[in-house]
């Protein structure tokens, strides 16, 4: 699998940013995927997933902000970010498990100035 993340950047508390991941070399619409964290110091940590018949579900802090969908037509999973706090600061993972193995895209940097 091949997992290309996009669409970070630096943005001030409050806004938002929507997150891409292009997905290739699996059938796509035959995996859950999901979107994971790590900040500077911390563990990597999910963020959201969703399952292949689009079943999502979200860490307790970003419930409410953070969007997780797909699009099995584009191959791609996406994480539309709300309200962004500080606190969101990382780089953000997309990710499947194919074969029994987590596997990960490149990762893409979110940082939320206050």
């Amino acid at each position: 699998v091949q997992l290309q993340a996009s669409g970070g950047g630096l943005v001030q508390a409050g806004g938002f940013l929507r997150l891409s991941c292009g997905v290739s070399r699996i059938i796509f619409s035959a995996y859950d995927m999901a979107w994971y964290r790590q900040a500077p110091g911390k563990e990597r940590e999910l963020v959201a997933s969703i399952t292949s018949g689009g079943g999502t579900t979200y860490e307790n802090s970003v419930k409410g902000r953070f969007i997780i969908s797909r699009s099995n037509a584009e191959d791609a999973v996406y994480l539309q970010m709300n309200s962004l706090k500080p606190e969101d600061t990382a780089v953000y993972y997309c990710s499947t498990v194919e074969h029994g193995r987590r596997r990960w895209g490149q990762g893409t940097q979110v940082t939320v100035s206050s």
